[in-house]
This record gives C-alpha cells, sequence and structure tokens, in this order.
C-alpha cells in the first residue's frame, strides 16, 4: 500500500500552513512549521512571486497532503467527483473527508490522521459489524463505525478518548463515547468541512 514516507514538517514547511499532520507535536514548540516559517531547501527564504499555476498547485498539494493521499489516489477521487452532481470542488472534499481513517480521527479516536491509517490498518475497528481494515474505505449514510470491544481497554484509546474529550464529532456523523460507535447520518456539507483549502482552484488546476 503506497503511502508517503519522508518528513512530515518538511510538508507543512512547503505549503506554509499548519496541517496537524504529527498530533501533539503540532500544538508544541516544537512544531517545525513555527520555529522555520519558510519553506524547506536551500532556496525557501528567497522564492520568486508564485505564478497562477503555482497557487493552483499549492491548494491540490495542501489538500492531498491534508489528508494524507498520493497523486494517483487524489486524480481518482477528483473524477468520482466530478461525475457527482453539485459543484467538483465541494464533492471531492465531501468524498476525501468520508475516508475511515479520517472518520476515525474525527471520531477523537486518534490525535492525526496518519495515525488513525494506522489503527484502522492494525484491524481495531468494525464497519457495519465487519473487519475494515482498509484507511481509503469510504464510509456512507447508515454505516456503523464501531471500536472494537478487544481494543476499548487498550491505553492508546483511554488516553486519545482523554485528550479529545473537548472535540465535537462532526454533525454528519452521530457518535455515542460511551460504547466508541458512530454512525454516519449523511454527506459532508462545505460548512462540516474544516479545511482551510480553495477548492475551485484544485478544479481550475485539473480542468488545465
Amino acid at each position: 500500500m503506497a503511502r508517503y514516507t519522508g518528513a512530515v514538517c518538511r510538508l507543512c514547511r512547503r505549503e506554509a500552513q499548519k496541517l496537524f499532520l504529527k498530533g501533539d507535536r503540532c500544538f508544541s514548540g516544537k512544531c517545525a512549521a513555527e520555529r522555520r516559517a519558510y519553506p524547506p531547501g536551500a532556496h525557501g527564504q528567497g522564492r520568486a512571486k508564485v505564478s497562477e499555476y503555482g497557487t493552483q498547485l499549492r491548494e491540490k498539494q495542501k489538500a492531498k497532503r491534508y489528508y494524507g493521499v498520493l497523486e494517483s489516489q487524489f486524480r481518482s477521487y477528483f473524477e468520482m467527483a466530478s461525475r457527482k452532481r453539485g459543484k467538483t470542488g465541494e464533492n471531492l472534499l465531501s468524498i476525501l473527508e468520508t475516508r475511515l481513517d479520517n472518520t476515525v480521527y474525527r471520531l477523537g479516536l486518534a490525535m492525526s490522521r496518519a495515525e488513525a491509517r494506522q489503527l484502522v490498518l492494525h484491524n481495531h475497528f468494525t464497519v457495519n459489524g465487519k473487519k475494515a481494515n482498509i484507511p481509503s474505505l469510504l464510509v456512507k449514510p447508515g454505516m456503523v463505525i464501531a471500536l472494537k470491544d478487544s481494543s476499548r481497554r487498550l491505553e492508546k484509546f483511554k488516553s486519545a478518548a482523554e485528550a479529545n474529550a473537548a472535540r465535537k464529532a462532526p454533525k454528519w456523523l452521530e457518535y455515542d463515547a460511551g460504547n466508541c460507535l458512530a454512525k454516519v447520518l449523511a454527506e459532508p456539507d462545505r460548512e462540516d468541512i474544516d479545511l482551510p483549502v480553495e477548492e475551485q482552484l484544485i478544479v481550475e488546476l485539473y480542468s488545465k
């Protein structure tokens, strides 16, 4: 299964924005995006003005890195979004938001999407009562995501629940924290997605 294995703090610095890819570290004084607020590389502090294409590319890269997907998969999601009714950009973000690893993160059961991806791969969750270990699985309205009974006793999930106690599940999810169980109520709308990306620029990029 392909995934990015490089230094993730470089990604935040390249996008000049925190993407919250490392959980607790992103909220500490060790955050590289704050300590070195300029793009990585030898010429990071002397980059020229960004072109229109460059601006569109940065928005695409930001969204791609935010959700932890590679180029071919992101392109597949875009094509899927373009076939749906409505605005392609909003459809794209809605599809990305309903990935199983992102859903686990949104529920507060992981400190980052990368950690959520690993937890899904390690068979800690079920969907509609069946084993679900594919991070890219797209959840649909009516589906029920649950933490396995054998995993509830793990300190990892207890710590995550305490750390994220103040985090509210998005309105497209109904979450029973006591039973570590969530039901998908609807597809997420754009206002439900707190992603600082101008999705229309991504549409313009792929429309060239």
